[in-house]
């Protein structure tokens, strides 16, 4: 056979239907999401996108023959299929023609220059390439199970070899992908991470003060803390930072990191933790942080140097890490890491704080980002709690396998959006965003203090297995101020999407997506630690400080 005929029989062997649905889903996929997307992420969405729909529509097809049901056919049937290939050809050349409105739509409102163009010829490129080879590997799994089922075929009734070999083939193929793919990746991807755990920040050296973690006179070990560790020890406001803000004498703050090689275990480490806390003085300060850090052991400048500020340097900060790879692998992969240290460090210094006279002791608060929110939440048993409560919470980019974060959404009152909830009375939980959202009419502040900051643009919120099948509430009715007013929900097309959001999350500018500023920390640590003698002059001046 010459190239150009096996290139006509291989173009005719795709199913129409298939090819039909493909069209739709890769169009759909060209609209906007959470994120903006420069083209190659696009095409490979597209790309995948296309695949599905070819497979779904091909299913179809095959549950029609299964049945048994009638064949069309006809006149009006290739009538019907010449209209339906220009109806497709027009909706495709549409949506790439409103690609670059699309992605500018989101850009606008994220303040980053406007696209002259999104590439639609090489999105397509990309896509078609993808596509190609993925339905290649569809058909290779299509023609496993046609030779099972017929092997099958010879001991059992025919529908059942059927399913049967379906059933054998696919979980081969899961068995494969989990076992040496997927496994292969994260050992990779481990491997990477923790050697660049291992490196050190140009600047970054061991502090000579005894009271700093990773000193020479500190019961935690320099070279256990690990990268990020080091980054949040030797950074941060100086004494004389704090002075030059407040005009008055500063505290030199405290920041003690565990980090994962300090010790063997979660418990060993904390104990570690609470000694090096006892050691510094931490139980002297007016405010105390169990703060929990992202999946690479990162804890935000944006919200312990605010903190900082905020108190003259009158606080300490405790945290230990967990893990070194990115949230959105460990979130995938053992999300339980972030609950089990949490809980793990809680467990040790709760007891020890509940111990020491309630009117020296410090304020005790819980704050976690993103992984870190979603451990945090889980650490502290209010019930457990009742007979000697923390001071409060906050919590950021709370990812959505957080449980806490799900139930109060869920209950949240029904006149507030799902992006900006308002629970109950705001006496215990209050929500806010990239604009303070904090100081509710007719509501007042009860014993505990706790408050989510979100951004209604960020995928590691808002992405959920329910996206296949489900419209979100969070675009039902008002929708959130930096989302663009051309998403909108498709089944299966909306959570491919959402989910290649994810990686991205970051890759926006700051007060956006997963980014969250220091102006959203300033106005929820000054809601829930309420600093002596602060007004709202002094919160202006912070945010133009750290605007600045």
């Amino acid at each position: 056979m010459t190239v150009p005929s096996f290139l006509r029989s291989y173009a005719a062997s795709f199913s129409f239907v298939g090819l039909t649905v493909a069209t739709l889903f890769f169009a759909l996929s060209l609209t906007p999401s959470l994120l903006p997307r420069n083209y190659p992420v696009q095409g490979v969405l597209s790309g995948l996108a296309l695949a599905v729909g070819y497979g779904l529509g091909v299913l179809c097809v095959w549950v029609w023959h299964y049945l048994e049901l009638p064949k069309p056919s006809g006149r009006i049937v290739r009538l019907g299929r010449w209209a339906t290939i220009i109806a497709a050809i027009a909706v495709a050349g549409f949506f790439l023609w409103r690609m670059t409105v699309w992605q500018n739509s989101i850009r606008d409102l994220m303040e980053m220059p406007l696209l002259e163009t999104a590439h639609p010829w090489r999105v397509g490129l990309i896509a078609g390439i993808l596509a190609i080879l993925l339905v290649a590997g569809g058909r290779l799994f299509a023609n496993a199970c046609r030779w099972a089922a017929k092997t099958l075929n010879r001991i059992v009734p025919r529908r059942i070899s059927n399913v049967a070999a379906v059933l054998i083939i696919g979980a081969l193929l899961l068995s494969f992908i989990n076992g040496v793919i997927v496994r292969q990746a994260l050992s990779i991807a481990d491997d990477a991470f923790a050697e660049l755990d291992g490196l050190v920040e140009y600047g970054v050296e061991q502090p000579g003060d005894p009271i700093a973690s990773g000193s020479p006179g500190s019961l935690i070990a320099w070279d256990t803390i690990g990268r990020r560790g080091k980054d949040f020890i030797a950074t941060g406001p100086s004494p004389e930072d704090l002075s030059a803000f407040s005009g008055k004498p500063a505290m030199r703050p405290l920041r003690v990191y565990v980090g994962l090689k300090s010790r063997e275990t979660e418990h060993a480490r904390a104990e570690l933790a609470l000694a090096e806390l006892k050691r510094v003085g931490a139980f002297d300060r007016s405010v105390l942080i169990v703060a929990s850090p992202t999946g690479t052991g990162w804890l935000d400048p944006s919200a312990t140097d605010t903190l900082e500020y905020i108190h003259n340097g009158d606080t300490a900060i405790v945290t230990m890490a967990y893990s070194y790879l990115p949230s959105w692998i460990t979130i995938l992969v053992d999300p339980d890491r972030s609950r089990s240290q949490a809980r793990a460090l809680f467990d040790v210094v709760y007891p020890y704080w509940t111990s020491l006279p309630k009117e020296s002791r410090p304020r005790l608060y819980l704050h976690g980002l993103s992984l870190g929110s979603l451990g945090s939440e889980a650490a502290a048993d209010l019930i457990f709690m009742l007979k000697d409560l923390i001071h409060g919470a906050v919590w950021s980019g709370p990812p959505f396998p957080s449980r806490t974060w799900s139930a109060i959404t869920r209950a949240r009152n029904p006149d507030s959006p799902a992006w900006l909830p308002r629970f109950r009375d705001g006496s215990l939980i209050r929500f806010t965003a990239r604009e303070n959202a904090l100081d509710l009419p007719n509501a007042e502040w009860g014993p505990v203090r706790a408050v989510y900051i979100q951004h209604a643009s960020d995928p590691m919120i808002f992405f959920s297995p329910d996206l296949l099948f489900k419209r979100p509430d969070w675009l039902i009715g008002e929708r959130g101020p930096d989302v663009s007013p051309y998403l909108q929900w498709v089944p299966i097309v909306s959570f491919l999407q959402i989910g290649f959001d994810l990686p991205m999350a970051t890759s926006v500018p700051i007060g956006y997506g997963h980014n969250y500023a220091p102006a959203a920390y300033i106005d929820a640590w000054v809601e829930v630690t309420e600093p002596k003698a602060w007004t709202a002059d002094d919160t202006d001046r912070l945010k133009a400080h750290f605007d600045r």
